[in-house]
C-alpha cells in the first residue's frame, strides 16, 4: 500500500482528497502548511506528495526544494489555483512529476497518481539492479583512438563545451555519450538533437519550446529540448547545418545560460553542458559566412577529432567481434564466427560510411549467412570483386583529378552502387551506409543521381 501526503492550507481540500484516496486503497496523511509537511515527510516517509503552492509560511516551491533533500525518491504532484507556464516549468526543474491546476477533476488526479507511482516503481527497480561500469565503446588500439580515450577521461569531468569533428559514421555520437557518462552529470539526462534532420522553420520551437498562442496551432505550452536537458547534457549533432539565426540563440545559452521560447518574452535560465558535432569543416563554413565565428570559439573549448575507419583498419577485427557479441546479446541473434578470408576483405574495404556502415554490414551478414561461420560467399557482391582490379580501375578513373574532385567522384559512384544494391529504396540505403535519410537525399540531389524507389507513391521520384 502506497502512502500519500496531502499538503494544502484549505481544510476542505485536504478532507476531500484524503477521503477519496483512502477509498482507493491508499494510506493518506495530511498537512496544513509547509513546516508540517516537512515533519510528515520525515515521520511517515510517503511515496507521493500532493503539494499546494500558495500557502502561508513556506510556500510549495520551498517545500519541494527541501523535500528533495529529505526524500529524493518521493514523487511530487504540484497543485495551484494560480498556475502559469513559468511556475510549471520551475516546479518541473525542481523535480516535480506533474503540475495540476485547481479546480481539478478527482479522476484525473487519480490517473496522475497511478502513473507517477508506476514510474516510481520502475525507477526503484532500475536503481536496485547492479550498476554496470561505464563501458568505453571506442573499441580499438589505433594510436589516434587511444589518445582520444585518454583525452575523454580528462575532459569529461569538467563543464567545458566540446566540439567533436569527424566524417559521418565515425562515432561522434558515441564520443558525446561517453563524455556525458564519464561526467558529473551522468545521472541526469542526455538529450540529442540532429540539427540536419529538423526543418529550419521548426528547429527553434524544437530546441526552445513555445508559448501557447505563439503561432497557429500552438494551443498549449510545449517545453523544448533545452528544458528537458536542464541539469544534464545537450548534444547538438550536425551543428554545421543550423541556421545563423538559431546559432545566435545557442551562443546566448553558452554565454548567459538563458534562452527565450518561441512567442515568449521572458528569459529562461538553464543549466546544461553543450556538446556539438559536425562532419563539415567549420572553419570553411565560417569563411563562407555560413557559421558564426564567435559560436565556433565558444564550442571549440575542447576539440575532439574522431578518425575515419579507413585510417584505423587494424581495429576492424576488434570492432567486428564487438558487434557480433552485441547482436547476440541484445538481438537474440546466433553467435557466429568470421573466417580469416572475410576478415581480410573487411580490413581492405575503404568503408566510406565508417564504423556505422561496418556495424550494419556485420548485422546483415549475421542475419543472412546460413552457417555458424561467415564465409566469403556470404559477402555482398561489391565485397567479392578482385581487390587488385578494383583498386586499379578506381585509380585509373581518378588519376587526373584533384583530391576534392576524386572524393566527389567516389562518393557519387558509391551512393549509386548502394542505391542499386538496396533496390533504390532511399530509407534502407541510408540505414545501411550509416547516414540520415535527409542527408542522403541531399547527396542524391547534389550529384543529380536518378532514383527509382519502388516503394514511392506514384508521381514521386523516391520514397521514404
Amino acid at each position: 500500500m502506497s502512502t500519500i501526503l496531502v499538503v494544502d492550507d484549505e481544510e476542505k481540500i485536504r478532507t476531500t482528497l484524503k477521503g477519496f484516496l483512502e477509498e482507493e486503497g491508499y494510506r493518506v496523511c495530511a498537512a496544513p502548511d509547509g513546516e508540517s509537511a516537512l515533519s510528515a515527510i520525515r515521520k511517515s516517509e510517503p511515496d507521493l506528495m500532493l503539494l499546494d503552492i500558495a500557502m502561508p509560511g513556506l510556500d510549495g516551491m520551498e517545500v519541494l526544494r527541501r523535500s528533495r533533500e529529505i526524500a529524493p525518491g518521493m514523487v511530487t504532484l504540484m497543485v495551484s489555483a494560480f498556475g502559469n507556464v513559468d511556475t510549471a516549468v520551475k516546479a518541473t526543474k525542481l523535480g516535480a512529476y506533474h503540475f495540476i491546476e485547481k479546480p481539478f477533476d478527482v479522476d484525473q488526479v487519480l490517473r496522475l497518481i497511478e502513473n507517477a507511482l508506476e514510474a516510481q516503481r520502475q525507477e526503484r527497480a532500475r536503481l536496485q539492479r547492479p550498476k554496470a561500469a561505464v563501458k568505453v565503446e571506442l573499441t580499438g588500439a589505433n594510436p589516434a583512438i587511444v589518445r582520444l580515450r585518454e583525452t575523454l577521461a580528462t575532459v569529461a569531468p569538467t563543464h567545458s563545451s566540446v566540439l567533436i569533428s569527424g566524417e559521418n559514421g565515425t562515432g561522434k555520437e558515441v564520443v558525446a555519450r561517453l563524455v556525458h557518462a564519464l561526467s558529473r552529470r551522468a545521472e541526469q539526462r542526455f538529450v540529442q538533437v540532429n540539427c540536419a534532420a529538423i526543418p529550419e522553420d521548426l528547429i527553434e520551437s524544437e530546441l526552445f519550446g513555445y508559448e501557447k498562442g505563439a503561432f497557429t496551432g500552438a494551443d498549449r505550452f510545449k517545453p523544448g529540448r533545452f528544458d528537458l536537458a536542464h541539469g544534464g547534457t545537450m548534444f547538438l549533432d550536425e551543428i554545421g547545418d543550423m541556421s545563423l539565426r538559431t546559432q545566435a540563440k545557442i551562443l546566448r545559452i553558452l554565454q548567459e545560460r538563458t534562452f527565450e521560447r518561441v512567442g515568449g518574452t521572458t528569459a529562461q535560465e538553464v543549466d546544461v553542458r553543450v556538446l556539438a558535432a559536425s562532419n563539415k569543416v567549420l572553419e570553411e563554413e565560417i569563411r563562407q559566412r555560413r557559421f558564426r565565428e564567435d559560436l565556433y570559439y565558444r564550442l571549440n573549448v575542447i576539440p575532439l577529432s574522431v578518425p575515419p575507419l579507413r585510417e584505423r583498419a587494424e581495429d576492424i577485427p576488434a570492432l567486428v567481434r564487438t558487434f557480433l557479441e552485441e547482436f547476440h546479446r541484445e538481438g537474440e541473434l546466433p553467435m557466429k564466427e568470421v573466417s580469416e578470408e572475410v576478415m581480410r576483405t573487411l580490413e581492405k574495404y575503404p568503408w566510406p560510411g565508417n564504423v556505422r556502415e561496418l556495424k550494419n554490414a556485420v548485422e546483415r551478414l549475421v542475419v543472412l549467412s546460413k552457417g555458424a561461420r561467415i564465409e566469403a560467399g556470404d559477402l555482398p557482391a561489391h565485397f567479392q570483386r578482385s581487390d587488385v582490379s578494383a583498386r586499379k580501375a578506381m585509380f585509373d578513373d581518378i588519376r587526373d583529378l584533384t583530391l576534392r574532385e576524386a572524393r566527389r567522384n567516389f562518393e557519387r559512384r558509391y551512393i549509386q552502387e548502394k542505391l542499386e544494391e538496396f533496390g533504390y529504396h532511399v530509407g534502407r540505403t541510408a540505414q545501411a551506409i550509416g547516414i540520415d535519410r535527409a542527408h542522403l537525399w541531399r547527396k542524391i540531389k547534389q550529384y543529380d543521381i536518378p532514383v527509382r524507389d519502388p516503394d514511392a507513391p506514384a508521381g514521386k521520384p523516391g520514397g521514404a
